[in-house]
């Protein structure tokens, strides 16, 4: 086997909610060898300008190309909207972004109605506008900012009583507007499902990106013929530069984690 082909995925995120993507690519392709960067100093990337946005992708880029990884996920929507135009332009390796996955909710939606859920960086993101407009014709999408969930979650209280006031205070406007799918469109939202199933109505449908992302990385990889078969266990290393307690509660105890100056 080509000696890249063992070289590893890295996945960056604005800190620890891009682990719900890694999870699925560890599911889909368990023999990869991987590196996980959690920006959790800068989270959350949905409140700042576009400008400083790039600036922390090509931070993540670079010290996951020193680290000899074969292709980069951008495991968080906000920077994906924002920066993977320029990130594929200024490097030369394959990058894998994340996006609502406003499709198929819009091309299954009864009610033709869907809720999103996401930051306002991407909501604001030429890339979602692009993308909404495509597939919402005969939609309504209901839109809103998940101001504070980033930090909370970030802060280790998902389960918190500020953090259930939010949501219900975020999702009664969709259940008014009798949505019947809802976009998850931050990869931190993933962690929330729980709680979002025990507001929402029964016949509402949650999607996010992950096992889409994960396959597409398979895809990309097969492409470049850099698929890692190998049967022996992977190498999979994870690195924070806040709070390595809230990345450990997420990922399980039994992964060390690195805390890096980044």
């Amino acid at each position: 086997m080509d000696n890249l082909a063992k070289q590893a995925i890295g996945v960056f995120d604005s800190g620890v909610g891009g682990t719900s993507i890694w999870k699925e690519i560890h599911k889909l392709l368990p023999n990869e060898n991987t590196i996980y960067l959690a920006d959790s100093k800068n989270a959350p990337y949905g409140i700042k300008s576009k400008s400083a946005i790039r600036d922390l992708c090509v931070k993540n880029t670079d010290l996951l190309l020193e680290k000899g990884c074969k292709i980069i996920v951008v495991a968080c929507n906000t920077a994906t909207t924002n920066a993977i135009s320029f990130l594929r332009e200024k490097y030369n390796v394959p990058f894998i972004g994340i996006e609502p996955a406003i499709k198929p909710a819009t091309l299954n939606s009864k009610t033709k109605k869907v809720g999103i859920l996401a930051t306002k960086g991407t909501l604001s993101s030429e890339l979602f506008l692009e993308t909404s407009s495509i597939y919402s014709k005969g939609i309504t999408l209901i839109e809103q900012h998940g101001s504070g969930i980033v930090e909370l979650i970030e802060g280790g209280k998902i389960d918190s009583k500020e953090m259930s006031t939010l949501l219900h205070y975020y999702l009664q406007p969709m259940i008014d507007a009798n949505i019947d799918y809802l976009v998850l469109g931050c990869s931190h939202y993933p962690y929330l499902k729980p709680q979002l199933e025990l507001i929402l109505p029964d016949y509402v449908q949650i999607i996010d990106s992950g096992h889409a992302v994960a396959r597409q990385t398979r895809a990309v990889l097969e492409a470049n013929n850099l698929l890692n078969e190998q049967s022996e266990y992977p190498e999979i290393q994870f690195f924070t530069n806040q709070n390595p307690t809230v990345l450990s509660e997420l990922i399980g105890k039994h992964y060390s984690i690195t805390e890096l100056d980044f």
